[in-house]
């Protein structure tokens, strides 16, 4: 099945190893040499109405994902495994 990046983000992510909610997909990484989506990015949550700023960025390969259903992306990963991230190192990266 083919999904727009907008019917994404209204989806909830969760993991099925912990049933914990993770968020709503906020932006994707893609592979530049083979066109793919390589992993969803799920921002982290603000702290303190944004004043204290954000948590760490979640990324989750696509390796992981189990189910993408009607409202909510399945995933499945131990919290050792998952790629978290700054938003100023994933700026770097993309400036590399």
């Amino acid at each position: 099945m083919v999904y727009s990046f907008s019917s994404l983000r209204n989806k909830e992510v969760v993991n099925v190893r912990t049933g914990e909610k993770i968020g709503f997909i906020d932006d994707l990484e893609l592979d530049s040499d083979t066109g793919r989506i390589s992993a969803l990015v799920i921002f982290g949550r603000s702290r303190a109405f944004g004043l204290m700023g954000r948590d760490e960025d979640i990324v989750i390969s696509c390796g992981d994902i189990r189910l993408i259903g009607e409202d909510t992306v399945l995933v499945s990963f131990d919290k050792d495994t998952i790629c978290i991230k700054s938003r100023s190192s994933r700026v770097e990266n993309l400036l590399k």
